[in-house]
């Protein structure tokens, strides 16, 4: 899928949209206490969303999908319309920690929809206050919408045999985007074993980020990524991280770049790691 405007917006950018009436901000910080804190201070106008209960449906076995399984469409329109988020609207979505929280999710599913207007704001909420960014509290009141339209993902994932099948293949490759430690198995912070697939390579999500905690460059990224897909179709690659979330950071720094959306495994590493699947762990050195 192709799209029109820049996956990222920079803060000035924002500025100068700020009394577009079609532009909806939203707040897409996670964590314990993120809506405490949205509601203690947010971005003049921004909307919250709830990693947990409207990006996903935890279930409560993470083996079924991992830890963030994509909402039901029935949900997720649900979710759209209580935003006030329709088809014609501008969206652009911020978290403090340089979209890698929930940013980058929302603006996958929502390209996963079919919705063209969705950006992520570059610097997240830290960037715009340093321009002084008008600020406000408490929540915002705006009018719901008619249910948003969604017949299918029109982005492509990948299913857990999907990817048994890519790790094996010289055609495609696995691009795990958590950091070294969690990858080489040092460190599990939150799922059950550390390691990672088999066969997958690392290239952490950070590094798509500069010193100042902007993306880097499309040209930078474009000059990163593009020996990665010599010999692999970006169609036949798969991206993943501990549970579909970190991964869509990556997934946008290469649609920056120009180059085409990777398949996204949602249930990643969370998922595979308790599914009785091949790992490589410290001890299997």
């Amino acid at each position: 899928m192709s799209q029109t405007i820049s996956p990222l917006l920079h803060p000035d950018e924002l500025v100068k949209l700020q009394h577009n009436p079609d532009v909806v901000l939203i707040d897409a910080r996670a964590g314990a206490n993120a809506e405490e804190n949205y509601k203690k201070q947010h971005l003049k106008g921004a909307r919250y969303v709830n990693l947990n209960q409207d990006l996903a449906t935890v279930a409560d076995d993470p083996a079924n999908g991992g830890r963030h399984p994509l909402p039901s469409f029935k949900k997720f329109t649900a979710v759209l319309s209580n935003l006030g988020i329709s088809p014609t609207s501008h969206v652009i979505v911020y978290d403090d920690k340089n979209g890698s929280n929930a940013a980058a999710r929302f603006w996958w599913m929502l390209r996963a929809i079919g919705h063209e207007k969705i950006q992520v704001l570059n610097g997240g909420l830290q960037a715009a206050l340093q321009i002084d960014y008008p600020i406000s509290s408490g929540t915002e009141n705006f009018e719901v919408t008619a249910p948003y339209p969604i017949s299918e993902w029109k982005l492509a994932q990948a299913t857990i045999d999907e990817v048994e099948i890519a790790r094996n293949s010289s055609k495609s490759i696995v691009i795990d985007v958590r950091d070294k430690n969690r990858f080489d198995g040092l460190t599990e912070p939150l799922d059950l074993i550390a390691g990672h697939i088999p066969g997958a390579i690392n290239i952490p999500f950070s590094e798509n980020l500069d010193q100042n905690g902007f993306y880097k460059t499309h040209e930078v990224l474009a000059e990163k990524y593009k020996p990665f897909f010599n010999n692999h179709k970006p169609e036949n690659s798969i991206v993943h991280c501990g549970s579909g979330v970190t991964a869509c950071h990556t997934l946008l720094a290469l649609d920056y770049a120009g180059i085409p959306i990777p398949k996204l495994y949602v249930g990643s590493w969370s998922e595979w790691s308790r599914n009785d699947r091949e790992l490589f762990t410290i001890d299997t050195k």
